[in-house]
């Protein structure tokens, strides 16, 4: 998905929970902040079952931490408070997902957390970028340069 390892959720939680009266901060790929007074909405199990473009069957699963900005600008959430919400979502099992945080600014998108910096009172969650990908490059992408794609497999349509 990128250069950078995606964090689990029981890692993010561990690192929430060793810091619960820290200020939480996520920071956008391009440089931007999500709102200090978001809410994280849900916890979400997501499971994906799919065909890729060369016909192979798959299966993907991930942790989605739905944030959204009202109109509570007093509202902080606290690391401690995103453990609580986060232990509440064990019956959903995610524990070993990858996690990524689906925040809406003009449009919805869903970024990877990479990484959790500490300071002396802020947890800084550091959001990536997805892109999407051809997952069957060995049977879809020409061989050759001038050679067809797709030869014989019907997966460009």
């Amino acid at each position: 998905m990128g250069l950078f390892p995606i964090m689990k959720t029981s890692e993010l939680q561990n690192i929430l929970t060793a810091h619960p009266n820290h200020q939480l901060i996520m920071l956008l790929p391009d440089s931007g902040r999500v709102p200090a007074h978001a809410h994280v909405t849900e916890v979400g199990r997501v499971d994906r079952h799919f065909i890729d473009c060369g016909g192979t069957v798959r299966r993907s699963s991930f942790c989605c931490l739905q944030v959204w900005v009202a109109e509570d600008v007093d509202h902080r959430l606290t690391a401690g408070k995103l453990a609580d919400i986060i232990e509440r979502a064990a019956v959903i099992e995610v524990s070993d997902l990858d996690v990524e945080i689906e925040y809406e600014d003009a449009f919805i998108s869903q970024f990877p957390v990479l990484e959790a910096r500490v300071d002396a009172n802020t947890v800084a969650l550091s959001l990536g970028t997805k892109h999407t990908d051809c997952l069957a490059k060995d049977v879809c992408l020409p061989a050759e340069p001038g050679g067809e794609c797709c030869a014989g497999s019907g997966c460009c349509g």
